[in-house]
């Protein structure tokens, strides 16, 4: 599932995925989302607290979340990806950054507050 995370700039979008994440999940929460930034401001700051497997993300999930990254390529300026998962925090950190523009980074889960500082600069 993934939620809203609420009290953060104008200029970010923050979600966290908790349990299975699905296609519709996607589509009903967080592409609106990216979306309307992208409409606001032309770029995107991006939060996402994952506390569920990367393996609890449906194919269809996978698939729309590929298809909204391309669709909005040249927009991302910063994605922090915040998570216990040493994996995914450390392809976040030094792989991601070479297949998507913009700056990313990864968090573990007690620098929650450093990654959303870091996630809103300029």
């Amino acid at each position: 599932m993934l939620q809203f995370i609420n009290d953060l700039p104008d200029n970010v979008v923050g979600i966290h995925a908790v349990g299975e994440v699905t296609k519709d999940d996607l589509e009903k929460v967080l592409i609106p989302k990216l979306d309307d930034l992208v409409k606001r401001q032309g770029e995107i700051h991006y939060i996402l607290v994952l506390e569920t497997e990367v393996q609890n993300f449906t194919a269809g999930a996978w698939w729309d979340d590929i298809k909204v990254g391309l669709k909005h390529f040249t927009k991302w300026k910063k994605i922090a990806i915040v998570t216990d998962q040493k994996a995914v925090e450390w392809f976040t950190s030094n792989v991601f950054r070479f297949m998507a523009p913009g700056q990313s980074k990864g968090f573990p889960l007690g620098q929650l507050d450093e990654a959303v500082k870091w996630v809103t600069e300029e």
